[in-house]
């Protein structure tokens, strides 16, 4: 009779389940002793039930099992870091070979639009180098013109104050001034003789006012 394929999810029976757990453990730590008597190999089985409960089996110690574990890890980590240290390197001499490369290219590039190193350029190459120096006094002229128009718009700014202050200025000094001082007293004078005559007419009794105007 051909045994059915199990199913790998949970077995939802508490029963079921147990019995499963039982004869799947035994089954584990002997072949585990197996293979450490057969092959002669270090072999530490830890296991823990649903419950909690704790089976092991061990060929020699489960804590030197252990202990060895975690040495050759540490060791195959500092392997790993040495390759990766190693790899970075070699990026890095990478990445500086190609930036060297640059940096020659953008020399010889200085160079040619400096005049120099012309002699084997070709028409092409010529012709690409005088389209970068037109480009070039383009961008140059329209940053200057700019920096003129900023230049004179900041004075046009400065003349507007100067000429508020001096005005400021004129209007402060003519009123300080003693022509304008005289010039204010004899309005002032003016206005209180007229202020004068006016209440000489008026005050008094009205019978006195019209005996003076009789009179």
């Amino acid at each position: 009779m051909v045994r059915g394929k199990t199913q790998m999810k949970r077995i939802e029976n508490d029963s079921s389940r147990q019995v499963t757990f039982s004869k799947r453990r035994n089954g584990l730590l002997k072949k585990a002793f197996e293979l450490s008597v057969l092959c002669e190999a270090e072999v530490a089985l830890i296991i823990f039930s649903p419950t909690g409960k704790l089976y092991e089996f061990a060929s020699s110690s489960a804590t030197r099992t252990i202990d060895r574990y975690q040495k050759h890890m540490k060791e195959l980590r500092g392997v790993k870091s040495k390759v990766s240290s190693d790899s970075n390197m070699l990026q890095f001499k990478e990445d500086a070979h190609e930036l060297e490369k640059k940096l020659k290219s953008l020399e010889i590039s200085k160079r040619k639009l400096l005049g120099d190193g012309l002699e084997a350029c070709s028409i092409d190459e010529l012709q690409e180098l005088e389209k970068q120096l037109d480009k070039s006094l383009s961008n140059i002229r329209a940053k200057k013109n700019a920096l003129f128009r900023e230049k004179i718009d900041k004075l046009y700014d400065e003349e507007k104050l100067l000429l508020k202050e001096n005005a400021r200025l004129k209007e402060k000094l003519h009123l300080s001034s003693p022509d304008s001082q005289r010039s204010r007293q004899n309005e002032d004078d003016q206005q209180n003789s007229a202020q004068d005559v006016e209440t000489e007419l008026f005050i008094g009794l009205p019978e006195s006012r019209n005996m003076r105007l009789l009179q």
